[in-house]
């Protein structure tokens, strides 16, 4: 294992991947400990080479420029010996992917309590012009704390900058991908809404909203299929959250929320229903099986005046 990156003195490595190599390091000038990601182009044909460094680049420029509790935070960029390197804070948590068990859904508190604050990031990001264009579980990181951080900016894109996606060449996960991302139409910030659409589904539904054996199966039921609504799989999940989804999936982007500042602020209003609804239930009735209790409340209050009735006639007839 390498000793130094620069002047970051590497402790361990702390993960891997296909491109780099994560590392835990001290910055001996403010006596920080940090990340290290690291990418490997070495590897690469001079074509890739040019086009992965560059993404490599924007996503140390354009993540730096964010300083917002919600995305994590960019301290430096270097290179050391042909070793390119990004040095971020260290988090103490784990990649929401590893919070989703197979099949299994996230309690809606949960839930809600994860994606406000992926929101609120995604709204701080848009704003200052940066749309992450790979929105998914492993790029969301939940910390020992609660607190929610977006993390690797690799495929952001400024608006002032714009990377060649044609010739059918797909940037992302295709099953978190949007409408745009699959059919290489211009993407913009609502693209990541749709993906953070999905996510939501998937840990509400317990499982994706599109499915396919192969990637031309997954992008046929992104372009023309619409999801089984996530309540109708699990009965734990709001009516009002579920119009949330729905909307964040709207195959066109004019549909869907236009900013994710709205798109938090309704996250929030569910969240405050489904928590006075725990305090008050007889008030607040939010659970999709509402409608069902109600006609059984219904149903019974007949059959009692029913037996009322019949009693009283009984009795007049009888007396």
């Amino acid at each position: 294992m390498i000793q130094y990156l620069g002047r970051y003195k590497i402790i361990k490595e702390i993960g891997h991947g296909a491109m780099g190599v994560v590392y835990e390091a001290k910055d001996p000038l403010i006596d920080r400990i940090v990340a290290i990601k690291t990418i490997n182009f070495q590897d690469l044909k001079s074509e890739e080479k040019q086009e992965y460094e560059a993404r490599f680049y924007l996503e140390a420029r354009s993540a730096g420029r964010l300083s917002h509790p919600n995305i994590v935070t960019i301290h430096d960029l270097g290179d050391s010996d042909g070793i390119t390197f990004i040095a971020m804070e260290l988090m103490e948590g784990r990649e929401l992917q590893n919070l989703l068990p197979e099949g299994k859904c996230l309690p809606v508190k949960e839930v809600l309590n994860i994606m406000i604050q992926v929101a609120t990031g995604l709204a701080y990001a848009h704003e200052h012009g940066i749309v992450h264009r790979d929105i998914k579980p492993s790029n969301i990181m939940v910390l020992k704390s609660g607190q929610v951080k977006i993390a690797d900016f690799g495929i952001a894109r400024m608006d002032s900058w714009r990377l060649d996606t044609q010739g059918g060449k797909l940037l992302g996960s295709p099953l978190y991908m949007s409408p745009e991302q699959v059919s290489s139409s211009p993407i913009d910030h609502r693209s990541d809404i749709f993906s953070f659409g999905t996510m939501l589904y998937r840990m509400l539904a317990g499982r994706m909203p599109f499915w396919g054996n192969n990637t031309h199966a997954i992008i046929y039921q992104i372009m023309n299929e619409e999801p089984q609504k996530a309540n109708s799989l699990n009965p734990e999940v709001p009516y009002e959250l579920d119009s949330i989804v729905i909307k964040c999936l709207s195959k066109d982007p004019k549909d869907r929320y236009q900013s994710a500042l709205d798109l938090a602020d309704d996250l929030r209003s569910c969240h405050t229903k489904l928590l006075r609804a725990d305090l008050d239930p007889e008030k607040i009735q939010l659970v999709s099986n509402t409608p069902n209790k109600m006609r059984i409340l219904k149903l019974a209050g007949i059959l009692v005046l029913t037996i009322v009735l019949f009693e009283m006639v009984e009795e007049f007839f009888l007396g």
